[in-house]
C-alpha cells in the first residue's frame, strides 16, 4: 500500500489523541500514512490548566514521543482559544497586570515544554466570530483587549519557542467568503503591527453540500498573503446542515470530490506556501463527527480510514491526486 507521507513534497497530517493509541489499525495508519500530527485536545487549555492551577502534559507527552518514535513533525494546537474560561484567570479580572502576568506565563510554559518538538502552533485558535463580520470576544478579550490578547499571545509564543511557525487558525473559510474576509483582514492587519504570523490555518471542516469551486475559491484567497497555509483539520460528513436531497451513493461521489477537491487546490499552491495537508483524525470511529455528545448520527465516516484503520476510496483519491492521476 502506498503511503501518502511518501507521495507528497508537504506534510501529510492527522489529528490523534493518545488514549487511542492501541486501538485496531490504529497505530499503523496513523505512524505509516502520515509526518506530521496535530494534537486534539491535549495541548488545549481545557487539558493542561487544572483548577488549582497546575499544569498537566501527560497526553501531549505521549503524542510529541510518537513522534520522534516515527519521525513526524508535531503540530501544537492550541495555545489561546476563545471558548475557555479557566477559574484561575477569571479570579484575576480587574487585575490587568497579574492576568497579562498569568497570560504569558500560561503560554510560556506550555510552548517552551515543547520547544524543539513541536514545528509550530496554532496561537490563537478561531479569533472571527460566527457572523463573520465581528471578531470574537471572550475571556481574554475582555481582560487584555481585541488586539492586545493577540498580539501578546504571539509575543510570549514567540519567546518561548524562536524556532516554532506560528499560525492563525479558523474554520467555515470555504462556505463563508465574508467571514474569510474578516479573517484576511485580522491577520492583514495583525502582520502590519509586526507581529510574528509565519501561516494561516484553514480547518476545512466540510460537509457533502459544499459547492463545486468554493474550496479552490478559498485557497486561491488566503493564498494572497503570500503566507504559508495549513489545511489543517479537513473531514468531509455526511451530515448536512439542512435536510440532504442526496442519496447514499451521491453523497459519497460528492464526498471523493471535495477530497480531490481540497488536496487538487492545495498542490496547485506555489511549493513556498504548501505547509501542510491534515487530516482530523485517523480512523471513522474516532472522528469527533462520531464521538461528540451533541451528534445524533453515530455512522457518519468523514475520513481516510475505516473503523479498522483500513483505507477507503477518500485515501485512494489522495493516492491519485499525489500521483498526478
Amino acid at each position: 500500500m502506498p503511503r501518502l507521507r511518501d507521495l507528497a513534497p508537504f506534510r501529510i497530517g492527522t489529528e490523534i489523541v493518545s488514549d487511542e493509541f492501541g486501538r485496531p489499525g490504529f497505530d499503523a495508519a496513523a505512524s505509516t500514512q502520515f509526518s506530521q500530527i496535530t494534537a486534539g485536545f491535549e495541548m488545549k487549555m481545557e487539558y493542561i490548566l487544572q483548577q488549582d492551577g497546575s499544569l498537566r502534559f501527560e497526553g501531549g507527552d505521549r503524542i510529541a514521543e510518537f513522534c520522534k518514535a516515527h519521525n513526524q513533525a508535531l503540530h501544537g494546537h492550541t495555545l489561546i482559544w476563545y471558548i475557555d474560561r479557566p477559574a484561575t484567570f477569571q479570579k484575576l479580572v480587574g487585575d490587568k497586570r497579574a492576568f497579562d502576568r498569568a497570560y504569558g506565563n500560561y503560554i510560556q510554559s506550555v510552548a517552551g515544554r515543547y520547544r524543539g518538538l513541536a514545528r509550530s502552533w496554532d496561537v490563537v485558535n478561531e479569533p472571527v466570530a460566527d457572523d463573520g463580520v465581528s471578531l470574537r470576544e471572550s475571556l481574554w478579550t475582555e481582560a487584555l483587549g481585541q488586539e492586545g490578547h493577540f498580539i501578546r499571545a504571539h509575543e510570549e509564543a514567540h519567546a518561548a519557542d524562536p524556532d516554532a511557525l506560528l499560525f492563525v487558525n479558523e474554520y467555515h473559510l470555504e462556505s463563508k467568503p465574508h467571514k474569510r474576509r474578516t479573517f484576511l483582514k485580522l491577520v492583514e492587519s495583525m502582520l502590519k503591527r509586526g507581529v510574528k504570523i509565519d501561516g494561516i490555518g484553514t480547518q476545512t471542516h466540510i460537509d457533502v453540500d459544499l459547492p463545486p469551486g468554493k474550496i479552490t475559491e478559498a485557497m486561491r484567497d488566503l493564498a494572497s498573503l503570500g503566507l504559508p497555509i495549513h489545511l489543517s483539520e479537513i473531514d468531509v460528513s455526511f451530515q448536512t446542515e439542512g435536510v440532504s436531497l442526496k442519496s447514499k451513493a451521491e453523497k459519497q461521489a460528492s464526498q471523493l470530490r471535495l477530497y480531490r477537491e481540497a488536496m487538487e487546490s492545495f498542490v496547485a499552491l506555489p511549493e513556498r506556501q504548501q505547509f501542510a495537508f491534515t487530516i482530523w483524525g485517523v480512523r471513522d470511529a474516532d472522528s469527533w463527527l462520531r464521538t461528540a455528545t451533541w451528534v445524533k448520527d453515530k455512522t457518519d465516516q468523514p475520513l481516510l480510514f475505516d473503523d479498522m484503520g483500513q483505507p477507503k476510496e477518500t485515501f485512494w483519491t489522495l493516492v491519485d491526486v499525489l500521483q498526478g492521476r
